[in-house]
């Protein structure tokens, strides 16, 4: 929450698309990217241990740059659901960034809120 005290809100706004484009990026490769999508997966098991561990990727991106654990474990959450759906093809690639990035303007209206305990 350095960045926020430091910086303000959109530099913590900022702060959080970075982690988002890395863990979303170059930190999910290839093998996730295919395999968190359960017509691509092998077996169930692969399925939902490769959602999960992109999603927990994301989820220490949140965490590492909020200091929140909870928030951390809330994008842990939101970010499998949002990629299940467009895994299941229930809306594309554009929407799918746009309601990641959503999450973490929400995130930031909730640290300068001041909404988490300490």
């Amino acid at each position: 929450m350095n960045i926020l005290f430091h910086s303000g809100p959109f530099a913590l706004f900022f702060a959080f698309a970075i982690a988002h484009a890395l863990a979303d990026f170059p930190l999910q490769g290839d093998y996730l990217a295919r395999m968190k999508r359960r017509d691509q997966a092998g077996n169930l098991s692969e399925w939902i241990i490769s959602l999960t561990a992109h999603s927990l990727v994301q989820a220490g991106g949140v965490w590492i740059v909020s200091g929140s654990a909870i928030l951390g474990a809330t994008e842990l959450c939101l970010h499998w659901l949002i990629d299940l759906g467009k895994g299941e093809g229930k809306f594309g690639y554009l929407t799918d960034q746009l309601l990641h990035l959503a999450c973490k303007l929400v995130y930031v209206i909730v640290l300068v809120i001041g909404l988490l305990p300490e």
